[in-house]
């Protein structure tokens, strides 16, 4: 029997050669005019100040005598690393976001099982609870921050009902600062969960808790091991964009206290801090350095997180 791949031609004998860059850039130049504009500002807006950025944190530099430029090496980095406040800050957003975290997403999801259950208003609700989301940080803040002062309205009825001997200063409370900003910070975002984790639910096959129901599981058991499980692509999301917007806080302290986050510190979050650095001790050194040791910190954490559910998964 004669061999039939005898005379088939050489596997890619047919194929076309490789185009040049020229010739792709001619068959797809319409595409590069319209991505252009987005790398440019890219390049420009983007990787222009990262890469300055890095380049000032090996300077003592400063926006009021630039002549006066002094190369430190990794002075800046080592400072950064040991500096008190820095890691004061940090401990801040964690103190918050640990409370933080929680109080959202538990809102956000309890919000969304009561609406996904609701037999009418689903529409009107879904509008409710994502309203503060499109309002004003800043407006916000300073509406909780009234709100909860020792003349607003919140503290005057905890006193008139006896919870509350006098009213708090919490403002200049060691410990009360991060408690009292997550719980504004959680009305103005718990919309988000609310949406994210609502979609989530209308995901689930009506089929699992159907045949959880046939084999006797009840509610809490079908939220348990239905329902949580399902959301845990959404709610593992939420987690990282709730530790990556955390530690980049600013506005919701900046609205209620000083760049320096009070005398004490107590509401010190790291923005705030290299933000300080530079615009009120215009050490652009530093705080390059200290915004570059942010980001390295959100990496990390980024990844750690991503590894630890992989691991999870597997």
């Amino acid at each position: 029997m004669a061999n039939v791949t005898a005379d088939l031609p050489a596997a890619g004998a047919t194929s076309r050669p490789k185009a040049t860059l020229w010739q792709r850039i001619r068959r797809h130049g319409w595409g590069y005019v319209f991505v252009s504009p987005w790398v440019l500002l890219y390049l420009v807006f983007g990787l222009y100040p990262l890469v300055l950025s890095f380049y000032l944190t090996f300077f003592n530099y400063s926006f009021v005598a630039p002549e006066s430029r002094a190369f430190v090496g990794i002075g800046n980095w080592l400072q950064g690393m040991a500096d008190p406040l820095f890691w004061r800050s940090l401990f801040n957003i964690v103190y918050n976001q640990a409370i933080f975290i929680v109080l959202k997403n538990g809102l956000g999801l309890l919000t969304a099982v009561l609406v996904f259950r609701a037999r009418w208003g689903g529409r009107f609700f879904r509008t409710v609870y994502f309203l503060p989301v499109l309002t004003s940080t800043m407006v916000l803040m300073i509406i909780g921050g009234y709100l909860v002062s020792p003349t607003g309205p919140i503290q005057a009825l905890l006193v008139n009902t006896g919870i509350l001997s006098e009213p708090v200063f919490w403002t200049f409370s060691r410990w009360l600062p991060m408690p009292i900003i997550a719980l504004i910070n959680t009305w103005k975002w718990f919309g988000i969960s609310f949406v994210i984790l609502l979609a989530g639910l209308y995901s689930i096959s009506p089929d699992m808790y159907e045949a959880a129901s046939m084999d006797g599981a009840s509610g809490w058991d079908q939220f348990r091991y239905i329902t949580l499980p399902q959301l845990r692509p959404q709610l593992f999301f939420l987690l990282v964009v709730d530790i990556i917007n955390g530690l980049q806080m600013f506005t919701e302290v900046f609205a209620l206290f000083d760049i320096y986050g009070g005398a004490d510190h107590q509401a010190l979050t790291p923005v705030l801090y290299l933000y300080a650095q530079a615009f009120d001790r215009s050490n652009i050194g530093y705080a390059s350095a200290l915004g570059l040791l942010l980001a390295l910190i959100i990496g990390v954490l980024t990844v750690l997180q991503f590894r630890f559910v992989n691991r999870d998964a597997e």
